[in-house]
């Protein structure tokens, strides 16, 4: 109707931004210039922390690489994650344990594991795939292939942040896992147990070995699992933005845009969007929780769905403790930043259209006061999305479509930790090199 709309001004979207063009009026049909169609080596649909580790790695390999994203590079989840290389992730999160509880995570808005209430309808297909990945030997295989992927995490971390010149963001001081109550530490050991057995270092201490750690924290009578060999990044922000500058040092172009449309053709992959149009000879889709349709495009069906992660900071010159650490009764992280204690954590499913839960943030400064009643209100809040697989593992490799085009997303909650590791992968499959067995059950032909 007229007068609902703000006029425009005609005109294209180029790399991202709108450029007015002229349009001169004639009496026959107007027609906008199209974009120019250059062609390069790979294309890189994604500029988060997979992407731009990929992109890296590819250049230093030699190759000509150009980077898409809408957004800035190093944003979204890259930015607003824990901060833990957690090489001791090998719980997928689905489990025999997960499965006895869905029904009250179904119902509890409040608990660690949450759906969106709005979202279920369209989440029924991903999370009966969940209730099958959560069986007893179905989980324990996805361990094993967790395991896998996350063995030599720590060493390709330090690699990486020392390629970019950014090691001293690394610190190495482990992770926590906090226990409320002796009855809490009980029944976690199984699940050490289970770790031990793939390989991960983790000791569990004792209120007092525990208070001796991190005196800052309050009393813990059921003491603390110390994943000693996890490496934390003490600000993510930094972290990307030297990743970005590497990246731009090594020869990558980055571009401001969005891939909506693939293209198999005889001299390579066209990739198409508003204002873009260029070729390669191989495309990598790296767009985390927005890859699904992209997937769609290049021909593979991928039940991917988005959680929504949170994180509130408090400004402060000195954190309470010195080390990531989980209150595992609550779900979420303690994280001692640069200048700021970052709270972040739990899972929401609720796909990239729903607008932030407030009481998800609620729940995280509640937590943290308990921890340390004298926090203030928070400087600021965060909401992003995270690409979540129902087994917990990411696709990695080609498409069934055609190998032009590669995967490389779905991560969850790891995918910090694994970005050396998938862009190891991505550089040996368009090598034509043996990526080794650890990459099998990524293969997006598992679906």
């Amino acid at each position: 109707p007229r007068g609902t709309r703000p006029r425009v001004k005609p005109g294209v979207t180029v790399g991202g931004h709108r450029k007015t063009i002229p349009i001169p009026i004639t009496n026959g049909p107007c027609t906008l210039p199209k974009p120019p169609s250059q062609t390069t080596s790979v294309i890189v649909a994604g500029a988060g922390v997979i992407g731009l580790t990929i992109a890296l790695r590819l250049a230093d390999e030699g190759r000509r690489v150009l980077l898409i994203d809408p957004e800035p590079p190093g944003s979204g989840a890259s930015y607003g994650n824990a901060g833990t290389i957690a090489d001791y992730a090998t719980a997928p999160v689905g489990t025999p344990d997960t499965l006895r509880h869905l029904p009250r995570l179904l119902t509890d808005r409040h608990s660690p594991l949450a759906i969106h209430r709005p979202s279920l309808i369209s989440l029924v297909p991903w999370l009966a795939r969940f209730v099958h990945q959560s069986l007893p030997g179905r989980a324990a295989a996805n361990a094993a292939a967790l395991a896998a992927l996350l063995s030599d995490a720590r060493d390709l971390w330090t690699a990486l942040a020392a390629r970019v010149g950014a090691g001293a963001l690394m610190q190495d001081r482990g992770c926590l896992y906090l226990y409320a109550t002796p009855a809490e530490a009980e029944v976690a050991r199984p699940g050490l147990a289970a770790r031990r057995a793939l390989g991960v270092a983790v000791d569990q201490i004792d209120a007092a070995a525990l208070a001796a750690l991190e005196p800052g924290l309050p009393p813990m009578p059921g003491g603390a699992a110390h994943f000693r060999n996890a490496r934390f990044i003490t600000d993510p922000g930094a972290m990307m933005a030297a990743l970005t500058r590497a990246v731009q040092v090594a020869g990558v172009e980055v571009m401001r845009g969005r891939v909506t449309h693939l293209e198999r053709t005889a001299v390579g992959v066209v990739v198409k969007g508003p204002g873009l149009l260029r070729t390669a000879r191989s495309v990598v889709i790296a767009a985390g929780a927005r890859s699904r349709a992209l997937a769609r495009i290049a021909g593979d069906r991928v039940p991917l769905d988005t959680e929504r992660g949170y994180h509130l900071e408090w400004d402060m010159a000195t954190p309470p403790l010195t080390r990531p650490a989980c209150p595992v009764s609550r779900g979420f992280y303690l994280c001692p930043m640069a200048g700021r204690l970052r709270v972040a954590g739990t899972v929401e499913l609720g796909g990239l259209d729903a607008p932030p839960s407030p009481h998800r943030l609620a729940r995280l400064a509640e937590g943290a006061r308990q921890m340390f009643p004298d926090l203030g209100e928070p400087d600021r809040s965060w909401m992003g999305y995270r690409p979540s697989m129902p087994d917990s593992l990411p696709v990695i490799g080609p498409s069934k479509g055609g190998a032009q085009v590669i995967h490389a997303f779905g991560h969850g909650h790891i995918g910090l930790t694994l970005a050396p590791r998938t862009a190891a992968f991505v550089a040996d499959l368009i090598a034509g090199r043996d990526p080794g067995p650890a990459i099998t059950p990524c293969l997006p032909t598992r679906f």
